[in-house]
């Protein structure tokens, strides 16, 4: 696996405004290493699982933290938190409700 398929930050913001403000603190703190956006549940939910528009990413590295949006479309934040800690491979992800 290449360093840049590594994600070390995963963001699931809808709002571009509240999405480009975290992007910025994280730069500013020299946080902003591999970091991936995206804008719904549903598209969180493919990519930690590999399905989807992300099947056949390499799902045994996943993100070092999940910054999470509780209300998002398509699949809420509660139920992507709930996914993720159900599964046993992501399940000590830590996850940072931003709302």
């Amino acid at each position: 696996m290449n360093p840049e398929e590594i994600v070390e930050i995963l963001l699931v913001e809808d709002n571009p405004r509240d999405a480009e403000l975290t992007l910025r603190a994280l730069k500013r703190n020299n946080l902003a290493n591999q970091i991936i956006h995206l804008v719904d549940g549903a598209e969180a939910l493919d990519f930690l699982f590999g399905r989807g528009n992300y099947e056949g990413r390499q799902t045994d590295t996943a993100p070092k933290v999940v910054l999470l949006d509780l209300k998002l479309p398509k699949v809420n934040g509660l139920e992507v938190l709930r996914a993720i800690k159900n599964d046993a491979r992501l399940h000590t992800i830590p996850v940072v409700v931003v709302t």
